[in-house]
């Protein structure tokens, strides 16, 4: 016996509008906004004190972070592993999500983890919980990156989001993008400061050891470079160096973390074979003539160069030579931190030595396993002791796929100094 007709019909109406809402409620789920933390759940680590040598390869870049965790970027993802000197990537020891933005940049300051995402939101991770601290509104990123499948340039090198410390003031995180930039303190997320900028005209290239934004202002005429406080958002002193071009490129030295806390600068016109290298402070920047060849580089108050296969140490401000080790051949100084300058030997082996007096911290191949050693050094990242450096396939294809242009499926090898 089954319902009239009219009934029959007013059960499969029900039916498919039941089925309707199910449906929409699943897809409400699937796609509407969320954010997803997943906190730790074990003890926050002690900080190691591993043996010099290679102590791990990795398929993406980490960011070390309080010298006790590396973090990682995924598309949509920020997590961390432990202990920092742990041979592979283990499960995470905490994860952040959010959908459906795109993360754009990682940076760190103490135990504050700080992620951009692709509609401008800042997040604050503890790191040692992994739990958001706070979350604020930002400016949107500008342009399309270019992001390989390490995202070495998300936690390495992110752009438009930088950090300084400058000492005797608390910390500051600056994000720039469409239209605005804006400041906030890292221990809270509070804002600090936001100002209107052309983002066609200006490029805001990193921040300084004291405290200060360095951007490079070519809206109304010849390129300048201009100064600002990060802690106020005032717009400070405008410099070029003398004789520079209308067009000006300008490097970045002596770096905490990728573009943020940098002690140094060098300058170049379009044209120019060699740079001008200068020092950063609170006054106008002072000339450095030991930073003028384009691989020196600067750890603290030493610039440090390979001139004839032999790495030389000078007094950044006088340029007098402090010490010498030769013997090198076409080796680099790849990366500096603080009391520790690396070099890559064309072997590639990693020598460390100590910037104020030469003396060698380390010497050893860069070499797991049964990799071999014949790569070519990707991007570099440097921090409490270790290194991390991206392996690329020889010879280098800039524009080759991913499979291409990495060495392995495991191309990221980090090292204790």
């Amino acid at each position: 016996m089954g319902f009239p007709k009219g009934r029959r019909r007013l059960v499969l109406a029900v039916a498919v509008l039941l089925a309707a809402v199910v449906a929409g409620a699943v897809v409400w789920r699937v796609l509407a906004p969320a954010e997803v933390s997943t906190p730790a759940r074990g003890a926050y680590p002690a900080a190691p004190t591993p043996t010099p040598g290679v102590v791990a390869r990795l398929p993406v870049a980490p960011l070390i972070v309080d010298g006790r965790l590396r973090v990682y970027a995924g598309n949509r993802q920020v997590y961390a592993d432990r202990p920092v000197h742990n041979r592979y990537r283990a499960t995470p020891y905490w994860s952040y999500r959010r959908w459906p933005a795109t993360l754009e940049g990682v940076v760190s300051t103490g135990t504050t983890v700080v992620s951009r995402w692709s509609d401008g939101r800042l997040v604050g991770l503890d790191a040692r919980t992994g739990r958001v601290s706070w979350s604020v509104d930002g400016p949107e990123p500008v342009g399309d990156p270019t992001v390989r499948r390490t995202r070495a340039a998300t936690v390495w090198e992110p752009r438009g989001l930088f950090v300084t410390e400058p000492a005797g003031g608390p910390p500051v995180v600056v994000s720039g993008g469409r239209g605005r930039m804006v400041a906030v303190d890292p221990a809270g997320g509070r804002e600090l400061w936001r100002t209107d900028v052309d983002a066609g005209c200006r490029d805001t290239l990193g921040t300084t050891s004291t405290g200060r934004l360095v951007t490079v202002d070519g809206c109304a005429g010849p390129a300048v470079v201009e100064f600002t406080d990060a802690a106020t958002g005032t717009v400070g002193a405008r410099w070029r160096p003398p004789g520079a071009a209308d067009e000006l490129m300008v490097t970045l030295l002596g770096c905490r973390s990728g573009r943020s806390g940098c002690a140094g600068l060098r300058t170049a016109g379009p044209e120019d074979g060699t740079g001008q290298g200068w020092l950063l402070g609170d006054a106008a920047p002072v000339a450095a003539p030991s930073l003028d060849a384009a691989g020196a580089e600067l750890a603290g108050e030493v610039a440090v160069a390979v001139t004839d296969g032999a790495l030389v140490g000078r007094a950044a401000r006088t340029g007098a030579e402090l010490w010498r080790r030769g013997g090198l051949g076409e080796a680099r100084v790849i990366a500096v931190q603080p009391g520790r300058v690396h070099v890559l030997t064309p072997a590639n082996d990693l020598l460390t030595v100590d910037p104020a007096t030469g003396t060698q911290r380390s010497w050893f191949v860069l070499n797991i396993g049964s990799d071999g050693t014949g790569w070519a050094a990707g991007k570099v990242h440097a921090a409490y002791g270790f290194v991390a450096v991206e392996r690329l396939r020889r010879p280098v294809d800039p524009e080759g796929e991913d499979r291409l242009y990495f060495y392995n499926s495991e191309p990221v090898i980090l090292a204790a100094t």
